[in-house]
């Protein structure tokens, strides 16, 4: 049974910076791309960041958060990060992990296999 567990949100001011974690098991880990995604209030679900499988050498952005948000992992930890600098209120949202064997289901199509149950970020101006 594949699970992914987020952990690292909390309510922040904004000019922090903040390091979500993605912890998975029930897979072969270094063998899955993964992603995170993000909800706010009243609106969808919208992609984030992606990175390719095994080395993580390649990594995909949402045009909003270019330059601000790093996605990375650590395969002997089985988990996957979203480093996000300068927070702005505007980022307030539940973070969503997710995982696919294909970077492209992630990154393109926004249907991976698996996805976590999300951990709430709150930025206060």
């Amino acid at each position: 049974q594949v699970q992914l567990v987020e952990s690292g949100g909390g309510l922040v001011q904004a000019g922090d910076s903040l390091r979500l974690s993605c912890t998975a098991s029930g897979l072969t880990f270094s063998e899955y791309a993964m992603g995170w995604f993000r909800q706010a209030p009243g609106k969808e679900r919208e992609f984030v960041a992606g990175i390719i499988r095994r080395g993580g050498g390649s990594q995909l952005y949402a045009d909003s958060v270019k330059g601000r948000f790093t996605i990375s992992r650590d395969n002997a930890k089985t988990t996957v990060y979203l480093h996000i600098d300068k927070l702005e209120p505007e980022d307030t949202a539940v973070y969503y992990c997710a995982a696919d064997t294909s970077f492209h289901k992630i990154v393109e199509v926004h249907v991976p296999d698996y996805w976590g149950q999300g951990t709430q970020v709150t930025v206060s101006s």
